[in-house]
């Protein structure tokens, strides 16, 4: 699904078709890098100038500097997929290409894909980025998912709309009842493997992630030209075992090389050495004629620039190696392997195909393994999980060796890191079995709140029970349990686990699907409702709750600020961003309590468009026109202000200066030395906060208008920017300053100016 993402973002950021939070990358210009195409074409890392061909697309010759022009401006969307297709050791020439390609072009947005656990955590921390997984499809997903794809196939084959419609409903059933079928289906290609598996065996569905491989590969490798009466039409007939046998060989040699491409000599070489064994395929034309024949005929293969060829998804590769590795003996290669995590889907996939003694043998040398390393640490977990998945399906296996396999999963139990309840959550529901009673641990003991995280990522209908035990347990641990909502069935969660769960301290997270659950929440004060809701929705959802703080962001249907009237006496904070079809901001005047506003991207441009409301000590207003203060004084007890942008300078500070009472300020950017120049003085501002700033020398103008200054915060990106000098302001008598990381939110350095030596701030 991840480079699927990719192109998706890149398509409709081009098309300028995206919406809600991503709406800000329409109309930037795309650029895919496929790492795995360029490493097969014996490519560099590309620069500037080749980034517009990365992709191999049928497009013209970019003019000579265009792309660079586009990164310079800002213009540009790097979209770079598969870190983890590159070589471990060549990740670090990959890092560092990334690295000065975005410090030479800082204002590039950038999406990099790479398989779980590939790379260490926060691997490209230090460049800026954050980390985020693809989540594998909820349950409801995958009923969106069935009732698509046979829709779909009803559009082309309208004729057999009547059995499709029998199809759906009963594939929607067993994906309800069979939680086996569910866990088989969290990706699309396997949901839709699974969708047409189905259809072709006529309701009938293997019962593993193994049996469904296997079924996938006889349905594309020989069953479907049967099927479609298509005979031979390029020349060979070869039976099913006969393609695995050949398309083995290239995935176990992509899987040694540490590739997920290969060029046409390459592959040909692979074939070459099959056939010398393969009389009767053998016979039937040279390996260039194989290979055409694989290529057009298996579904399996598919070209993928200028002689470069891949497998449809890397999930096949990797069977397919698997099952040439464990018929040519070669176990103790998975096993020096198996701590690699691009040998892991491998390892597994391997247990399938092994017989008794060889299934025996895998999962002893796994937990061997493990026990190389120390107690608690991942690589012993990741190797343990290993073996229990290996375990799970298997047909026969050594009662002794199922035991060891239970003890040393019980023994991984309670996760001891957020790391470790990752790995653990591969176990799916077999890992409930093994957490401790939530009675056992304190609430504040980090083992309790891995333990939920745990329950989280498993998800699911069957866990619901255990996450009501956890939530009766831990109910102070609501914030863990209030992020995992979206993988559990919304209502039945809302009701058995979160209703359990103390939330008033912490901000609850919500979207338009999550609203109509909020009534059965009795202990929320503190909202965060983010994407289109309309008014009558979100008040009936609310107004049953006395808010304190509500955050409402990217709502383009909200109108009526009336919907706020229960909250009115409790409200102290409110925070409006990308609210844009509120025109009327009177009823803010009816929130009694409030202490802090925040409008960002909202309409108004002019302070005296909204009501002056005396109690509000902190507002912050952000938008993209100049905003105006005119009528700042009626705000009678407003000490800290955040205007961005800021309209003249002189005529703003005339009105802050007017106030009397504002000691913090945050501007955009400091004022020019012209604009301090005729500015009246402020003499009430001590604290002023800068989100840019060009050098130290030019921020000595700011004494002029800000003669009480004492402390002034300069916010930087601390994953770009380069060393400056704050040297020139020790001139500037008790004048504290400190460097913040506007990311991050951390000091980066603080230095008081009055010692008389002269500060330096390092990006580090």
């Amino acid at each position: 699904g991840k480079t699927t993402l990719l192109w998706w973002l890149a398509a409709h950021a081009s098309a300028r078709t995206l919406g809600d939070a991503l709406a800000p990358l329409n109309g930037l210009v795309p650029f895919v890098v496929p790492l795995r195409t360029l490493r097969a074409r014996g490519m560099a890392f590309p620069g500037p100038a080749e980034l517009s061909g990365a992709a191999d697309l049928p497009i013209d010759t970019a003019p000579e500097g265009w792309a660079g022009r586009v990164l310079e401006a800002g213009r540009a969307l790097l979209l770079v997929d598969g870190l983890d297709e590159v070589p471990p050791e060549e990740r670090e020439q990959a890092h560092t290409w990334l690295s000065r390609l975005l410090a030479r072009y800082p204002e590039t947005r950038c999406v990099v894909t790479v398989r779980p656990l590939a790379v260490e955590p926060d691997w490209l921390r230090s460049e800026g980025f954050a980390e985020l997984r693809l989540l594998p499809m909820r349950n409801e997903d995958i009923q969106a998912f069935v009732a698509s794809w046979h829709r779909a196939a009803r559009l082309s084959e309208q004729d057999d709309a009547e059995r499709l419609d029998e199809l759906e409903r009963d594939l929607s059933r067993q994906f309800d009842q069979n939680p086996t079928l569910r866990d088989l289906a969290r990706t699309p290609l396997l949901c839709a493997v699974i969708c047409a598996l189905h259809r072709l065996r006529d309701g009938l569905l293997p019962e593993t992630r193994w049996k469904l491989y296997r079924s996938a590969l006889e349905m594309l490798l020989g069953h479907r030209d049967d099927r479609r009466r298509l005979g031979q039409p390029e020349g060979v007939g070869l039976e099913v075992e006969e393609h695995t046998q050949l398309l083995q060989r290239i995935a176990v040699w992509l899987v040694r090389e540490g590739q997920s491409e290969f060029t046409r000599p390459q592959a040909l070489r692979q074939l070459r050495r099959a056939l010398a064994g393969m009389e009767r395929v053998s016979v039937q034309g040279p390996p260039e004629k194989i290979l055409t024949h694989l290529l057009n005929r298996s579904g399996l293969l598919q070209e993928h620039g200028d002689d470069t060829y891949q497998f449809i998804h890397r999930t096949f590769q990797d069977y397919l190696a698997a099952k040439e590795l464990v018929e040519d003996e070669h176990l103790g290669e998975l096993l020096r392997h198996a701590d690699e995590e691009s040998w892991q889907d491998v390892v597994l996939l391997a247990a399938g195909h092994c017989g008794r003694r060889e299934l025996g043998l895998l999962v002893e040398g796994l937990l061997d393994a493990g026990l190389t390393h120390d107690e608690g640490s991942i690589a012993r977990v990741d190797l343990h999980v290993l073996a229990a998945l290996c375990s799970q399906h298997a047909a026969w296996l050594d009662a002794g060796v199922r035991d060891r396999v239970r003890r040393s999963a019980a023994a991984l139990f309670p996760p001891a890191s957020g790391v470790s309840a990752a790995v653990l959550a591969r176990l799916g529901e077999a890992a409930l079995e093994f957490l401790p009673d939530p009675t056992s641990l304190p609430s504040g003991a980090p083992s309790a709140r891995r333990s939920v995280q745990l329950l989280g990522m498993i998800g699911g209908r069957a866990t619901v029970p255990h996450a009501r035990a956890w939530a009766s347990a831990h109910p102070d641990l609501g914030l863990d349990f209030i992020s995992f909502w979206d993988r559990f069935p919304l209502g039945m969660y809302a009701a058995e686990v979160l209703a359990r769960c103390r939330l008033a301290e912490d901000f609850v997270p919500v979207g338009r699907k999550h609203l109509k659950h909020l009534p059965l929440l009795t202990d929320i004060e503190q909202l965060y409702a983010v994407g289109d809701l309309p008014d009558t929705e979100f008040g009936a959802a609310i107004a049953a709750h006395r808010l304190t703080r509500l955050g409402l962001d990217t709502n383009r249907l909200l109108t009526d600020l009336g919907v706020l009237a229960p909250s009115a006496s409790s409200l102290t904070h409110l925070l409006l961003s990308g609210c844009t079809a509120v025109r009327d901001f009177a009823p803010l005047a009816d929130l009694t309590a409030l202490e802090s506003l925040i409008l960002s991207w909202c309409r108004p441009v002019k302070l005296n468009e909204l009501p002056a409301l005396p109690g509000v000590s902190h507002l912050r207003l952000h938008g993209d026109r100049p905003i105006t203060l005119e009528g700042l004084p009626a705000w009678q007890s407003l000490t800290s202000l955040d205007v961005s942008p800021l309209g003249w300078f002189a005529e703003a500070a005339a009105e802050i200066g007017a106030h009397r009472s504002i000691t913090r300020l945050r501007l955009e950017a400091p004022p020019s030395s012209a604009q301090c120049a005729v500015a009246p003085s402020v003499p009430t501002v001590e604290h002023l906060i800068l989100n840019s700033h060009e050098s130290a020398t030019g921020l000595l103008v700011l004494q002029q208008p800000f003669p009480a200054l004492r402390k002034l915060t300069l916010l930087v990106d601390g994953s770009r920017h380069s060393p400056f000098d704050l040297a020139p302001l020790r001139d500037w008598p008790g004048l504290e300053v400190t460097v913040r990381d506007a990311k991050e939110g951390l000091p980066r350095t603080g230095t008081n100016t009055d010692s008389g030596a002269a500060p330096h701030a390092r990006s580090g």
